[in-house]
């Protein structure tokens, strides 16, 4: 029972494999020109479609919830 008890622990403790690692591309340089670009953007909205999806969600949400807040203030 306890070499069944030792094997399962020295198995538990084995890290998983790490010859199939892939080296990570470094994309900071392409984002930071993004960023920085003069567009007339604001940073906020710089991101793409989703990033103006969310500040229109957002936005929808605070509407709705300031006119939903403020029927029952009345």
């Amino acid at each position: 029972m306890w070499r069944s008890l030792l094997s399962l622990r020295q198995a538990s403790q084995r890290t998983i494999s790490t010859a199939s690692r892939r080296p990570l591309e470094n994309r900071v340089p392409e984002k930071q020109k993004l960023f920085q670009e003069d567009n007339g953007l604001p940073v906020y909205l710089k991101g793409g479609i989703m990033d103006g999806l969310l500040y229109r969600f957002t936005m929808g949400l605070t509407v709705f919830g300031k006119a939903h807040t403020e029927t029952f203030m009345l």
